[in-house]
């Protein structure tokens, strides 16, 4: 019974079997009956709001929606209004029952993240599969993912091809294709195919260690409205609660009312004073806003983000691995007398056994990769081979130098790679980041979100930070910055800014500039832990179209708290003033308080079902 008595719905629904029994003896003018029945229907529709007012009123912590909510029944009941009376308790129950129905889905979207990561981890050890907590595997020990399994800690692949859904950490449900060498963070899951993968990283360092944490602490940092709604009530409560007791005294002192008709009205004016529409859905808003941006990969560390990031007015990027992939690739090919596929084949022949990044890229561009032989690698310049019978040299202008090959002063470029043959100059190739495919979709709705002014703070060389810039839309840039620099020049666009500045980057020489915008949001992929943990917000899944969906989020989030607010306060208000005025009574008051309440909940939780366009 117990049991079944902790269960809302079936005290809502036997306290409702009994009030509207009272109701029916009360009009065939069975009134002892009548009276009884509505006394069973008020202790078990308010036995526990009772007993916590009671409490309250010992810890001398008592002006709250119960202690309202208890006076008004229990008033109502002495001057003759048991029928009210009950309807305030039973219609404050209903609502309790939506409250926490709601508080309930919010977090379950933020539970699912708690859950992305699994406990234990089959470890090999010593040529045999052994389960363990994930707590107690070291970094370096060899550890089995299948099918179908959630990736316990992060890890290097060793041996297999997978692909995984990344979904939990990122919100991208297309799986990617990773093999040996790629790295998996844990909480993704392994789709197809067993990994043998070594640990890179403990439990508590691990990826969805991260997540976890910065979801926890979100809900601790209150927004400007929550901190408004939590002073407001603070005051509002005594107040109200000292005018409702002048009401009940002045008019009948006075002789203006008789005293039943007084405290009638004082009460009524206690049930629409309680601020629990306000108190609940407010919070409940931001703390669906923060679920359900989590769900697309957008971790708000607390919902005194959303009000900045809803205001954006200059947006700042780093370049390296926030507007680009951290992927070199050929930007172009300068052959001289030859022709550009010649060039690139003589020079991916020669680095044909190396791993080194360049040489990847240029393999890469070239396919068709002749036969070479001789190879010799010379740390810091570059390579020689023998390539269709040509001695052929391939690195940078050092190299070429030490040849006696001589590099026309036109063709010089940072980083560029250089190809001579029998000391013979036949060309240069430069590479660069690779920019991210919806870089410049994301720049474009950003604009058209509000963005007055976007630019690029990188240290990279200026070649290589214009073609980013041209390429994504971008005008205002500038390059070869030391990280005290970004933060100078990052101050001089907050100083001229009409809105919020967010700063967005990955590395640890964003740190500073993260922390000094008005908002700071790391990619949280590739970021370094340094920008993770200075940043007030993380893309997780390093997709740049995320950004614009955050300031989206944002400005429903707050225009969802704001609408609250503004109802809440606005049908409370109308009612008082009806009220007083012997205008309206309990009933309204109900609805004022309860309906209210209701209503506003249901609206914060228009928070958890937002959807990407």
């Amino acid at each position: 019974m117990r049991k079944l008595y902790k269960n809302d719905l079936f005290k809502i629904g036997v306290g409702l079997l009994f009030f509207i029994t009272g109701i029916v003896l009360k009009e065939l003018a069975l009134e002892p009956y009548s009276t009884i029945s509505l006394v069973i229907a008020l202790i078990i529709s308010g036995i526990e709001v009772f007993i916590s007012a009671v409490r309250g009123i010992i810890r001398l912590d008592f002006l709250d929606e119960k202690f309202l909510m208890s006076i008004a029944s229990i008033g109502a009941f002495v001057i003759g209004e048991g029928v009210e009376g009950t309807a305030v308790m039973l219609f404050f129950l209903v609502g309790e029952y939506f409250e926490h129905k709601a508080v309930r889905r919010s977090r379950n979207s933020i539970r699912a993240l708690m859950d992305i990561c699994p406990d234990t981890a089959t470890v090999i050890t010593e040529g045999a599969e052994e389960e363990r907590d994930a707590d107690e595997v070291e970094v370096g020990e060899l550890i089995v993912i299948r099918s179908g399994e959630r990736v316990p800690l992060d890890c290097i692949i060793i041996r297999g091809s997978s692909a995984l859904d990344t979904s939990a950490l990122t919100g991208e449900h297309l799986p990617r294709e990773v093999g040996e060498g790629d790295r998996l963070e844990s909480g993704t899951v392994v789709i197809g195919g067993a990994l043998t993968c070594r640990v890179a990283a403990r439990a508590e360092n691990s990826a969805a260690a991260r997540v976890i944490e910065l979801v926890e602490c979100a809900t601790e940092r209150k927004s400007r409205e929550e901190s408004f709604i939590t002073k407001f009530s603070r005051y509002y409560t005594p107040i109200v609660t000292s005018l409702a007791l002048l009401m009940a005294l002045l008019p009948s002192i006075f002789g203006w009312l008789e005293w039943q008709d007084a405290v009638y009205r004082a009460l009524s004016f206690l049930v629409v004073s309680c601020p629990c529409a306000l108190v609940i859905s407010v919070p409940m808003a931001f703390f669906g806003g923060i679920g359900g941006s989590a769900s697309h990969g957008i971790l708000f560390k607390g919902g005194n983000t959303f009000s900045p990031v809803s205001r954006l007015d200059t947006v700042i990027f780093d370049k390296t691995g926030t507007l680009t992939t951290g992927n070199l690739i050929v930007n172009s090919v300068n052959p001289v007398k030859i022709s550009e596929n010649e060039l690139l084949r003589l020079a991916a022949a020669c680095e044909y056994t190396s791993n080194h990044p360049i040489a990847e890229a240029i393999k890469k561009a070239a396919g068709d990769i002749p036969q070479a032989d001789d190879y010799r690698e010379i740390s810091g310049l570059g390579v020689t081979a023998t390539v269709d019978g040509s001695s052929v040299a391939v690195g940078n202008r050092t190299l070429h130098s030490t040849l006696g090959v001589d590099i026309p002063d036109g063709d010089l470029r940072s980083g560029a790679v250089y190809v001579s043959s029998h000391g013979e100059y036949l060309g240069y190739i430069t590479l660069g980041d690779s920019v991210k495919e919806e870089a410049k979709e994301a720049i474009t709705a950003l604009r058209a979100l509000g963005a007055r002014r976007i630019a690029i703070l990188s240290g990279d060389e200026g070649v290589s930070v214009k073609r980013v810039a041209d390429e994504v839309g971008i005008t205002e840039y500038y390059s070869s910055l030391m990280p005290k620099d970004k933060y100078n020049l990052l101050e001089e666009y907050i100083s001229s800014a009409k809105g919020s500045t967010l700063y967005v980057g990955d590395g640890i020489n964003d740190a500073p500039s993260i922390v000094r915008s008005d908002v700071g949001i790391a990619m949280g992929a590739l970021g370094s832990d340094s920008a993770i943990e200075a940043a007030d917000a993380v893309i997780m899944s390093d997709d740049l179209t995320r950004l614009p969906l955050a300031v989206r989020i944002a400005r429903k989030t707050l225009a969802i708290a704001r609408e609250n607010i503004i109802f809440a306060i606005g049908i409370k208000l109308l009612v008082l003033i009806l009220v007083s005025l012997d205008i309206s009574g309990m009933w309204m008051a109900v609805f004022a308080d309860v309906g209210v309440a209701v209503l506003a909940i249901l609206n914060s939780m228009r928070t958890l079902r937002f959807k990407a366009k």
